[in-house]
């Protein structure tokens, strides 16, 4: 079995313009995928702009793992990984650029805030004709995980 580095909490904010599919509307819905691990938000009824507001924790063993929404966290990790204090609010630690890599609508902040890091990201779907995806992430640490 392999040692859990800590966790990785996905706040899943809203969804924009979301590809109609039902007669005039969606159902949708944001599946995570990080190896054997799946979660699912809830669904939102008949509409292309929900606001799911849903925090979704993944356990991480391995930062090159990739997650299925299309998004990279072994910078995230690096960043973590300087073990940063005491940093005004709000300082930004390093940006991620769009590219064709990665999912990202535009560029993507990793800040210090309220004394933790985070990143703020909107992903564009992909083999949709529209629609982007807002959330967060944020690092836990786990007293008994192998950590950074």
């Amino acid at each position: 079995m392999e040692t859990m580095m800590g966790l990785l909490r996905i706040h899943v904010q809203r969804g924009v313009n979301l590809a109609v599919r039902d007669l005039i509307s969606s159902d949708p819905y944001v599946v995570v995928k990080m190896g054997k691990q799946k979660l699912k938000t809830g669904v939102v009824k008949r509409n292309v702009n929900p606001e799911w507001n849903e925090r979704l924790t993944l356990s991480v063993t391995e930062p090159n793992i990739p997650i299925t929404l299309s998004f990279d966290i072994a910078l995230f990790i690096k960043v973590l990984r300087m073990q940063l204090e005491g940093l005004p609010d709000g300082t930004v630690l390093t940006k991620v650029q769009p590219s064709r890599e990665n999912c990202l609508a535009e560029e993507s902040c990793i800040i210090w805030s309220n004394g933790k890091l985070v990143q703020n990201m909107i992903l564009r779907l992909r083999n949709v004709e529209c629609g982007e995806v807002e959330l967060q992430l944020q690092w836990i640490d786990v007293p008994s995980s192998r950590g950074l």
